[in-house]
């Protein structure tokens, strides 16, 4: 943190008085001062010295005002002020001869003065004599007036605090989860309850290190640093029925200063509510003409044994880490647009192990084998219908919100080689499907222009059904897989997969579903990992 933003002072709890940064106005004039120029009175001017690390440095100076001996000056200093620091300062005064810079001659120097910041506030008009480097004889005095001006009183005011919590990634990063909203002029806030997922809390590690920090808001960002602490998930579980989990919210800097220093204020965490989730991810895959005779080595449903096709290191990619938070790791496994046995009539919604009354495959490698077992026995056909699907997924959603809980969510994932064919209706299927638990997915396989297909996304728009009704969430994250050819698998899966926990989130906030008790342990996928929603509460300092 940098001095101006490690701004309270030493031993000030958020219970009690918070000295946080002030600034400060300084207001110069002189009465008195010597005459050394022979002919005309001098031409004075101030200029601001601070000490550094025991070094002097010019801060900022003052208008030269001409041929005056009792010059009141217009400039204002404006300062930072801590209460903790001894902020020594030095006031120059020089006689400026013409346009040229202030000179280094003994007869420039009109006299200076050294006081401290805190001795000015404390005063709020000091007059101190000007001594000179040298005597000359010379009885008279010279009086520097220098007066104190708060523009704002946070010294023995309250404080605007806000709260942020960062998540401390593998490498060392920080990542921001949660920013609370300001609560004006109060050192007992108590900030309103959110919700987040356990994926972006802790990416479902219940140690991973939490950074909290407190901040005293301005309204010109240079937010001033209150403390920070440093929690877990496991920790904050230990709430129990009637007890808190507090943490003391510390300031590094004053705990190496002072002795007595004992935190800066406490924060507590009143309630915590925790939701367990299953989820189910269907898949669906193109089946179209347009993919080419999977005969054909140009053919995007070309096995190659030595290297899967795109359809295949997609599905791969996304359905390894879908599996991880499917409680029974089976997935309902489907296709569409093909001539299917034993008619070889066209159909948009049938599974691929031809099992239409149990299309669930065993984990992400039992669909890619019922894939591959699937082409030779199909034709290729069209055109690229994906509402069907979308509808079933949808309807089947909707049957989860008569279970009491609603606890399972589904993930569509639909890989197509094109544009949809049925856009209108797929518009359509979609905002209804908003209205479930369930987000779908769209991975473009192969080259093709998918400009339309963006529509679909909503994100640079609300996308709305053909009568112009708008969807309730946006559930819908299009990325072509051309984008992550030469990109790791997880960096595929880690774009598509984003937006589901606020998508998540967002469902079971809108149904006001309450939550489910906490699962007791992250160690398994099919516990914490399943855990999408927490609802954090509200978390306030107190005295």
């Amino acid at each position: 943190m940098n001095d101006v933003q490690d701004a309270t002072s030493p031993g000030a709890a958020l219970g009690g008085p918070v000295a946080c940064v002030s600034k400060v106005e300084l207001r110069v004039a002189c009465k008195a001062l010597l005459d050394r120029d022979t002919l005309n009175k001098s031409d004075p001017c101030v200029i601001l010295m601070v000490q550094n690390q025991g070094q002097w440095t010019e801060l900022d100076r003052t208008e030269v005002i001409k041929s005056n001996l009792h010059p009141v000056f217009a400039k204002v200093f404006t300062l930072d002020y801590y209460f903790e620091e001894a902020q020594k300062l030095r006031f120059e005064v020089y006689d400026i001869h013409g346009t040229h810079s202030i000179g280094t001659r003994d007869d420039d120097f009109l006299g200076g003065v050294e006081c401290t910041l805190g001795q000015i506030v404390a005063q709020k008009k000091m007059v101190k004599p000007l001594f000179l480097k040298y005597a000359n004889g010379s009885t008279r005095i010279s009086v520097l007036c220098l007066i104190g001006l708060y523009i704002w009183q946070d010294l023995f005011s309250k404080s605007d605090p806000f709260l942020e919590i960062y998540r401390i990634n593998d490498d060392g990063t920080e990542q921001l989860v949660h920013r609370t909203e300001v609560i004006k002029n109060n050192l007992n806030p108590v900030w309103e309850p959110f919700k987040v997922s356990l994926i972006s809390l802790c990416s479902c590690d219940e140690d991973r290190k939490l950074k909290c920090l407190v901040w005293d808001y301005d309204s010109r960002g240079k937010h001033d640093f209150i403390g920070e602490f440093y929690a877990t998930f496991r920790e904050m579980q230990k709430i129990g029925s009637g007890s808190k989990v507090t943490w003391d919210c510390m300031n590094p800097k004053y705990k190496l200063k002072k002795k007595n220093y004992k935190n800066s204020g406490v924060v507590i965490l009143s309630d915590l509510k925790v939701r367990a989730n299953r989820y189910t991810g269907p898949v669906a895959i193109d089946f179209t003409a347009s993919n080419g005779d999977p005969r054909n080595s140009c053919s995007l449903h070309y096995i190659n044994p030595y290297q899967p096709n795109e359809y295949l290191k997609a599905l791969i990619a996304v359905g390894e880490i879908c599996q991880d938070y499917d409680s029974d790791k089976r997935f309902s496994a489907l296709g569409f647009g093909a001539r299917i046995p034993p008619n070889y009539e066209v159909s948009h919604d049938f599974a691929i192990n031809f099992n239409p009354e149990d299309d669930e495959c065993e984990e992400i490698q039992g669909v890619v084998e019922a894939y591959q077992n699937c082409l030779p026995k199909i034709q290729l056909y069209g055109p690229t219908n994906v509402s069907p699907i979308i509808s079933r997924i949808a309807k089947l959603s909707a049957g989860e919100e008569t279970i009491k809980d609603a606890s399972r969510y589904h993930i569509l994932l639909i890989l197509t080689d094109g544009v949809v064919t049925d856009m209108a209706d797929t518009r359509e299927a979609i905002v209804r499907a908003s209205y479930q638990p369930l987000s779908i997915i769209i991975v473009g396989v192969g080259n093709a222009d998918f400009t339309d297909m963006q529509i679909l996304d909503g994100d640079d728009g609300v996308l709305r059904s053909p009568k112009g009704e708008p969807v309730l969430r946006d559930i819908v994250q299009f990325v072509p897989f051309r984008d992550f050819k030469t990109a790791s698998p997880a960096a595929l899966a880690k774009c598509v997969l984003a937006e589901v926990p606020n998508q998540v989130v967002e469902y079971y906030s809108h149904k006001a579903i309450c939550p489910m008790p906490p699962v007791p342990s992250c160690d398994s996928p099919t516990s914490l990992a399943n855990t999408p929603t927490e609802s954090l509460p509200a978390v306030g300092p107190t005295a």
